[in-house]
């Protein structure tokens, strides 16, 4: 075999290692960012489906607040 050719077949062997390596590095990189961002959705979501709960909530506080207040304006006069 030439030398010309055994170099050759390094040579293509080191591509070949280096190009699935990148590959590989590349959708590991991938899948971690994109974990990290549903993560980050699945917190978001859980803090959509609270906040009807809190606006309820509020609205009701509001509505005793506004109740006590007239009782109280109530029996000043």
């Amino acid at each position: 075999m030439d030398k010309e050719v055994f170099v050759a077949l390094i040579a293509m062997a080191g591509t070949l290692i280096g190009s699935f390596g990148g590959i590989i590095t590349s959708s590991k990189l991938t899948s971690y960012r994109l974990e990290k961002l549903e993560q980050k959705v699945d917190k978001h979501n859980s803090f959509a489906q609270r906040m009807p709960v809190v606006e309820e909530k509020i609205k009701v506080l509001n509505h005793r607040m506004d109740d006590m207040e007239r009782s109280c304006f109530d029996e000043n006069k």
